[in-house]
């Protein structure tokens, strides 16, 4: 046993992993590009981008420059009642990306922290205007994070379990497939006509732990529609579907569809340090005005607006205006799209997409499918031995990998997906 598996093993404890019956972990040492390197010099193919965050490539060198220089200047302040040039300079960034009516940007660590900070906003921006509105509507399948008011809004179920009797109510529309839109949306009206409807909050579509599971910007626009009808507020959680991930830079940028309240994380520093935003509109950021302290938004984080943070995220800002990124982008994203009607092809496969730079699709199983089916732990074995370190949703495999991924690693990537499905442990699963 190595030094570092001996130390993980007696130190580390991992996050979603039965440690008694996982496998060693990976020790990786290095990474560059779309490859991470273990400590026996194997390379392994980053396609899901490190928990999704990894949008450049892994040490880039322009974000590493620029944590740096920030290092050299100002490494943290404490961010109430102080400022400093990065934090005000991303903001400025963020705000002009995002556009209209996007006006103000509140500081966290990351995704779930920017979900909790926008469901306290929007319960609060009701109780300062002395209107009772307390409820809040979501997409069964939903991810917003792991926090208690993160969990309270997405899936229920297995991973929540022991933690469920402390979440506050929750309304709950069933997953728009396209043949029920109808019906969601007259439940949805009749819950919002109830006037107690805070706020709606969805990834906008596509869900990403549910299984990249897609849904139409028609449904989107209309929900988003009746929400401001009933003068409800809506949040958008492009905390994984942000920064091209769908393509464009944002994914409600594929609708016309607008928000009070984005959130923002992931690869908001292009995967190399933590971060979360919480982006408002005007309407929303005057609420909060008082002449009463008790009306303030009295929420923080030790490393809110961290210098380094805000450094990196500016240098990967200005990594998505370099055309090379674009093309990067679209070569992946047509890629993708071939593979897909490939995939097609193959009995054991089911509802092959993509969106952007994502691709997902099921393996046909007669164990359960979802979270825990068993096929999970076999392809994730097969592909690890063939140098590409993916981790499906259950029965569902996903790529979802770093924009600087080649041509050439994208076919061994596919490649060893191809031999999977047409070897025979697909058979009987």
């Amino acid at each position: 046993m190595s030094e570092l598996r001996e130390r993980d093993e007696k130190y580390v404890w991992h996050p979603f992993t039965q440690v008694k019956t996982a496998a060693p972990p990976l020790e990786i040492i290095r990474a560059e590009g779309a490859s991470l390197i273990a400590a026996d010099g194997k390379r392994y193919l980053d396609v899901n981008s490190s928990w999704w965050v990894n949008v450049h490539g892994h040490g880039k060198k322009e974000i590493g420059d620029a944590i740096r220089r920030q290092f050299d200047d100002l490494d943290h302040v404490i961010f109430a009642d102080v400022t400093h040039p990065a934090a005000s300079e991303l903001a400025e960034n963020v705000v002009k990306l995002l556009g209209k009516p996007m006006s103000k940007v509140f500081f966290s660590d990351n995704g779930s922290t920017a979900v909790e900070v926008a469901l306290k906003m929007a319960i609060q921006y009701w109780h300062n205007a002395g209107t009772p509105k307390k409820q809040i509507l979501a997409l069964d399948g939903a991810y917003h994070g792991d926090t208690f008011g993160a969990m309270a809004v997405g899936q229920r179920g297995f991973f929540n379990v022991p933690f469920e009797s402390f979440f506050f109510h929750v309304d709950f529309l069933e997953f728009p497939d396209g043949d029920n839109d109808r019906k969601i949306l007259e439940k949805a009206q009749q819950l919002f006509a109830l006037g107690e409807c805070a706020a709606l909050i969805v990834e906008p579509l596509i869900q990403g732990s549910a299984g990249m599971r897609i849904y139409s910007v028609d449904f989107l626009e209309r929900l988003v529609a009746l929400a401001r009808q009933h003068d409800v507020l809506v949040i958008f959680d492009e905390v994984m579907t942000g920064w091209c991930r769908t393509g464009k830079l944002f994914a409600f940028q594929h609708t016309d569809a607008v928000s009070d309240l984005v959130c923002l994380s992931k690869g908001l520093t292009g995967g190399v340090l933590p971060l979360g935003l919480t982006v408002v509109t005007e309407s929303i950021f005057s609420r909060f005005l008082s002449d009463e302290k008790v009306q303030a938004f009295l929420h923080g984080h030790s490393f809110t607006g961290n210098a380094l943070a805000c450094a990196a995220a500016n240098a990967s800002i200005s990594l998505f205006k370099d055309p090379s990124t674009k093309e990067n982008i679209d070569r992946l994203t047509r890629r993708h799209q071939a593979f897909v009607e490939m995939l097609k092809t193959f009995e054991a496969v089911q509802n092959p997409r993509s969106f952007g730079t994502i691709l997902a699709f099921e393996l046909r199983t007669t164990d359960a499918s979802g979270y825990f089916a068993q096929v999970r732990d076999r392809v994730y074995l097969y592909m690890l031995e063939r140098g590409v370190l993916l981790r499906p949703l259950g029965n569902t495999i996903y790529l979802n990998p770093p924009y600087c991924i080649t041509d050439k690693e994208l076919d061994r990537v596919y490649d060893a997906l191809r031999s999977f499905i047409s070897s025979e442990l697909v058979n009987n699963i």
